[in-house]
């Protein structure tokens, strides 16, 4: 009986020591956000939560963010390792100041701009000729909206363009103080929701319509990571894979993984915003080019948009500079 009890506690000691050692051993990551925690965000939850991090190695912890350029900032600077942020916004920060972060995997293959009317307001994106369009000062939206209007053969003068409080669309939109507002395709749930509520129906017009097709959030790094520890970064790019993977066969359960981490948001809120996401990154495109490749031309044609929403010189920066595809999984 004591040689029993004695073998049981050996044996959990032993793997209290195991344990022990591989959270000794597990890499440090830092993963920065390029805005809040929410659905579009999902796949680095799921990645912590379900496992798929710790399988590869990783003890990853999350720098929260205010923007692309924030992120990148963070990144350049070694706060954080490894996170989402618009390629769009990297690419203007590498032609402008050389930053070391570099891109290893395509988020978005597709810009997530789009027009919100209330249904029977617009048919198709030329009809916002003459229409009251309202938008938030900071979206990234802003940059291109001259590009898409030229697209159709319009400028700003041809709208009454209002920017105002983000927490403010929804409601202008739904009681009519504008007829458009510009938003992004992730949050497709929200502003259905809002819709509903007030007994109205949504047309949502995507910019790609109007030919804005480029890449937009991406997973980025900096440089001193891939360059340092290539095998670590290599192993979260992976592990982030199958996280997106996952999110899209389970999107309930990727939803949980993220109100599991940030218990003020809720699962039903977090899974709708999820799926708005995913077809961002599960598409036409991705059929074409696969999980979060990076493709040349298409990369080239986003520097294209990029430069001239910014007013920058397109010969300023090589594109092909912006990314490393070597750590993506089988290269």
């Amino acid at each position: 009986m004591l040689k029993s009890i004695a073998r049981i506690l050996f044996g959990g000691a032993l793997a209290a020591t195991a344990a022990m050692t591989a959270a000794q051993a597990a890499d440090k990551v830092v993963y920065q956000l390029d805005w809040l925690p929410g659905g579009d965000k999902a796949p680095i939850y799921v990645c912590i939560q379900k496992g798929f991090c710790a399988e590869a190695g990783l003890e990853v912890t999350i720098e929260g963010g205010r923007g692309s350029s924030e992120a990148i900032t963070k990144m350049a600077t070694g706060v954080s390792d490894i996170g989402s942020a618009g390629i769009g916004a990297l690419m203007a920060a590498k032609a402008g100041e050389g930053v070391p972060v570099t891109a290893v995997f395509s988020i978005f293959n597709k810009g997530p701009h789009a027009f919100y009317t209330i249904k029977g307001t617009m048919e198709k994106i030329e009809d916002v000729k003459g229409k009251t369009v309202a938008t938030s000062p900071f979206t990234e939206s802003n940059i291109y909206l001259p590009l898409v209007l030229a697209d159709i053969g319009l400028t700003e003068a041809d709208i009454t363009l209002t920017k105002t409080d983000p927490g403010a669309l929804g409601p202008m939109l739904m009681t009519g103080a504008t007829d458009v507002i510009i938003a992004w395709l992730t949050d497709v749930a929200r502003y259905t929701g809002q819709a509903k509520e007030a007994g109205k129906e949504l047309t949502i017009l995507p910019w790609s319509a109007a030919g804005l097709e480029l890449y937009s959030a991406s997973l980025l790094a900096s440089d001193k990571f891939l360059t340092e520890r290539p095998d670590v970064a290599r192993r979260f790019v992976a592990a982030f894979k199958k996280s997106v993977e996952f999110a899209k066969a389970n999107p309930r359960e990727a939803a949980e993984a993220v109100a599991a981490i940030v218990p003020e948001l809720s699962v039903e809120n977090v899974e709708g915003s999820w799926k708005d996401a995913s077809v961002l990154v599960f598409n036409e495109v991705t059929d074409k080019d696969g999980l979060g490749a990076l493709e040349s031309s298409r990369l080239a044609a986003t520097w294209e948009r990029v430069s001239a929403a910014q007013g920058l010189d397109p010969a300023k920066l090589d594109p092909e500079t912006v990314v490393d595809r070597s750590f993506m999984p089988g290269n």
